[in-house]
């Protein structure tokens, strides 16, 4: 059992002020998320409909994955009612049921990215990050030698079956979604899902308390996503925030929307063609937000490298080959800090 308090005990507590370890440093602190002038509305993040033809989806991928690595999809074939249903039945579980029994789903110490109920996904005893003001609940999806729905919540009643539904969802979605980045770089369709391999997928519903001091803390620090691709969905509470030109800019809800985010995979198998999105999660004082986030990365043991169609004499690789296991490794010994591990693999060119 995670040993950490739970950040939603501290907020329904009263506290008047945020403990210590989750003060972020001057320069980490969020410019509070009314000011419109970092704001985004929602022409800014690309809305890509999935519907028309593909000629045209091809290039507004092509076009939001050089500018943003971030983009939302509509008419993506997942139905509403199930994603609806999904963040229900997640927000019960961390609002309508007692923490002695969520506690019994708690993740184990001292592992990282451990399936279940949790509060601190850093554990390295070497990493002294300012702590996170967010829970979750992480669940191993895919491939289904991992899916075990006994680790998942069994109230409310629907809960494992919704999770499930939704995992397969995802993972068509995904692969639908990385065959056309693949194509809008001039690639077969299958290039970046070959190089990735079977999908190792974790689906982790996140839960923002509100927060006494939303000045001083993040609900999730800069960084950018391990593996190869990520879908968001989110209430109508808003607090997700990419960079974009040294800015923070917030990402509006958008209903029925899927937001799709690239990662540091994706930028390593397109040689730096596209990048993977820098993001994170602003509090609010008054209002707990919920996002449900679905990573799909490749197996520890798959060694990833520029694709060799986009290298040649004038494009050379960008980045070192890595083992995605050791990538892995690093990003939660070192934490993230924005894209440093990133960065560690590229070679001068």
């Amino acid at each position: 059992m995670e040993g950490a308090v739970r950040v939603q005990i501290l907020s329904q507590a009263g506290i008047s002020e945020v403990p210590s370890q989750y003060i972020q440093p001057p320069e980490n602190r969020p410019t509070p998320i009314t000011n419109t002038k970092t704001s985004l509305s929602y022409d800014n993040v690309p809305a890509i409909d999935l519907s028309h033809k593909e000629e045209s989806v091809i290039a507004a991928i092509q076009e939001a994955c050089q500018e943003l690595g971030a983009f939302h999809v509509i008419n993506h074939g997942v139905p509403a009612k199930l994603m609806d249903d999904l963040r229900r039945s997640c927000l019960s579980f961390f609002n309508d049921f007692p923490m002695e029994d969520k506690l019994k789903y708690a993740c184990q110490p001292n592992s990282a990215a451990s399936q279940g109920y949790g509060s601190r996904m850093l554990v390295s005893s070497e990493n002294d990050s300012v702590l996170d003001w967010r829970d979750y609940f992480d669940h191993h999806t895919l491939p289904l030698s991992r899916r075990n729905p006994s680790f998942w919540p069994h109230f409310p009643p629907e809960y494992r079956e919704l999770v499930a539904d939704y995992s397969d969802e995802m993972k068509v979605l995904a692969q639908r979604l990385l065959g056309l980045i693949s194509e809008s770089l001039g690639l077969r369709a299958s290039c970046i899902e070959d190089a990735v391999g079977e999908f190792y997928q974790n689906i982790t519903a996140s839960y923002y308390p509100p927060c006494p001091q939303p000045e001083l803390t993040l609900g999730l620090q800069s960084h950018s996503d391990m593996g190869a691709i990520t879908l968001l969905i989110q209430d109508d509470v808003g607090g997700l925030q990419v960079l974009k030109d040294g800015k923070w800019l917030t990402v509006h809800p958008l209903p029925n929307a899927i937001l799709v985010l690239l990662a540091d995979q994706t930028e390593i198998i397109t040689n730096g063609k596209y990048r993977s999105s820098v993001h994170r999660a602003v509090t609010n004082a008054s209002k707990a937000r919920l996002s449900v986030v679905t990573f799909h990365d490749p197996a520890k043991a798959v060694r990833i490298s520029p694709a060799s169609d986009l290298l040649s004499e004038s494009s050379p690789p960008r980045y070192a080959p890595v083992v995605y296991g050791d990538y892995v490794s690093s990003w939660y010994s070192k934490g993230p800090d924005g894209k440093r591990n990133l960065d560690a693999l590229m070679l001068d060119t």
